[in-house]
Parts: structure tokens; sequence; C-alpha cells
């Protein structure tokens, strides 16, 4: 199985190449987990049935067709940071659960958003809805799509489960707290959406919980305590929460601006399926039109796109991603760790709020 992987690590020369390289050797470790793994899952169902190797095949599709593996790397680097033996399995493991349960919650994503396209491929659900239009089969090819797509989502939720098992135990607390908060977060934005009121409190609530947590400050703290430093926890959730409500604000912007052969989904997803963002609420604050061309028939995204540069907020969302990313920073400076690995954690910040996809 060969997994290409574009590493959140990998950007640009770096003064302390062997911090980086450490990193990336556990990286490579995580990916022959995930490879290991499900080829053991392949071959536990290749004699049963053809269905059951299906849904398999298409989840180990997922895991393997590339992503940037942004919280393994946090995980890591919070174990690194504090202190952890590399040689130890357990990271790994933990690491691995982590993009598993990523991977989960991509494929209940995109059935949620109605999107079609995931890495540049077709969504699960999509797939499974065009097989079964292609063979006439009873029943409603969306509905059968969007059951199947559930049904190896929550397998991914199931081992991701299994292998975070195999991590010490330190790390199961912050484990769960992770897992049901960005459930919960997921079902805020659904309701934030349904609602569709320029609630700037409510997203930023829901871009903490279902994206700013979940991605880098519970992965760090998982790396922590993985290490047996628990006195990290205040430097690292303080670094987290900056530098994962900047993460999520730049999703919000590629979103709305960014150029879909580079994020490997469509863009204006958010506006189709009137998600309120942090963006949007601000805007809609500024221009009642907003709503009408997001919910009137006969509207473009490109023209909420043209309105949204109009009252100039995707500016202030700008500076306010810059304002995170040096409280982000000056949370690490003084964090008892290595100055080096300081310096990296100070980096992925700035990686993790200008990222390109």
């Amino acid at each position: 199985m060969t997994t290409e992987v574009t590493s959140f690590t990998g950007a640009g020369p770096h003064p302390a190449a062997s911090v980086r390289r450490i990193t990336d050797d556990l990286l490579q470790r995580v990916e022959d987990k995930l490879a290991s793994f499900l080829t053991a899952e392949r071959d536990r169902y290749a004699a049963m049935d053809e269905r059951a190797l299906a849904a398999v095949d298409a989840l180990t599709d997922l895991v393997t067709s590339g992503g940037k593996r942004v919280r393994p790397t946090f995980c890591i680097t919070g174990y690194l940071a504090a202190g952890g033996e590399a040689g130890d399995p357990g990271i790994v493991a933990a690491a691995a659960g982590l993009e598993m349960l990523h991977v989960s919650a991509l494929i209940h994503d995109d059935i949620l958003d109605n999107s079609a396209q995931r890495r540049g491929k077709p969504t699960i659900h999509t797939l499974y809805g065009d097989l079964h239009d292609s063979h006439g089969w009873r029943g409603e090819s969306r509905r059968f799509g969007e059951g199947i797509g559930i049904l190896i989502g929550n397998l991914a939720l199931v081992y991701s489960q299994e292998l975070v098992c195999q991590a010490p135990p330190a790390v199961l607390a912050e484990w769960h707290r992770l897992c049901s908060e960005v459930n919960i977060g997921q079902c805020l934005d659904v309701c934030a959406a349904a609602e569709f009121s320029a609630d700037p409190q409510l997203s930023r609530l829901v871009a903490l919980i279902k994206s700013g947590r979940y991605t880098i400050h519970r992965p760090l703290v998982m790396g922590a305590n993985a290490a047996s430093r628990p006195d990290l926890a205040a430097a690292y959730v303080e670094y987290g929460e900056a530098v994962g409500e900047a993460f999520q604000l730049r999703d919000d912007l590629l979103d709305a601006f960014g150029d879909s052969t580079e994020t490997g989904k469509p863009t204006g997803l958010d506006f189709t399926q009137h998600k309120m963002t942090l963006l949007l609420g601000w805007a809609m604050q500024r221009d009642t039109h907003i709503r009408t061309l997001m919910t009137e028939p006969g509207h473009t995204p490109e023209e909420v796109r043209r309105r949204l540069e109009d009252t100039e907020v995707p500016k202030d969302v700008e500076r306010h991603i810059a304002d995170l990313v040096e409280q982000g920073r000056a949370a690490i400076a003084d964090a008892p760790i290595d100055p080096q690995w300081r310096q990296e954690l100070a980096d992925m910040a700035v990686r993790a709020a200008y990222r390109t996809n």
C-alpha cells in the first residue's frame, strides 16, 4: 500500500533539521501502522464477501489518497517536545488513531455537506450512489450511497478506537473529550446552518470545538500526556486554542476563495450549505443582502464572493488570523521545553494558519 501524503512538516528550510527529521520518521511509522492495520482488516474480510471487502477498500482508498496528517503531526510534536521517547510504539498508535478519526469525520462531513469530491476524487457516498444507479438496484440511490457512507465512516471511527487502545493509557481521557467534542461541534454546526442566524459567538464556538481543539489543542495534550508531562497542558491549551481557531478561519477562507484544484474539494460549499462561519457571520452583520444571495434561488457562489469582498470582512479575518498566530507563538515562548521544539511549534502555527489547501 503506497500513500502520497502532503507532509505538514516539510515547509521550507529550518535551522533545526534534526527536529523535523525525527518528526518525519515517526510520521512514516504512522503511515506504516495505518497500512498494516488496514491490510490485516482486508485479509480478515477477503474470504467473507466481496461487499465487505469493498467497504474496507473504499476506506483504505481514502486513507491512502493523501492528506496533510495535521493531527498526527501535532500529537507527535507535542510528545517529542515533552521529551517522549521516539521509539515508543504507543505514540504511533495514538497518532494513527487521530488520523483514522479524522477520516471518519471527513466521510460524515461529505454526506452532511452534500459534497461530491474529496481529495480530488469522488466521495464515498457519491461512489456508492453511482454504483446503485449503474446497477439499477431497488430503492433510492442517494439514500443507499449516504447510508453506506455513514456505515464506512462509523467503521473508521471503530478502527480509530482500536488504534488508540494501543496508546499509553494517559492519553485516553483527552481522546474521549476530543471524540465527544467533535460530534457536539458537528451538531452545533448543522443547527447553526439550519437557523442561519448571524451569531459570531456561536460561529466561534463551533470553530473551536469542531475544529480547533480537535485539530491542535487536544492532539498536543495527548502527546504531552503520553510523555508523562501533564505540566505542559496549560501552555499547549493556550497555544492550541489560538492556532486552532486560526486553522479553522483559514479553512473558511479557502472554502470561499480557494482553488479547488489545490483543496481537492469544491469551493463555495459553505455558501450552498448555509454554513454560518465567522466569515459569513461578520459579513452578514455588515451587509444584510448577503443573506438574500445565499438563500434565494438564482444567485451564484461567485456573487456571494464578490459581495464578501465588498464588505472587507475577509481582510478583517486575515488580521484576526495574524493576531491568533502571535497569541499562539507567545503562549509557547516560555514553555519548559527545548528551544528547538519551541521554534518548531512556532513555525507550525504559521504553517497551519497560512496553508493553501
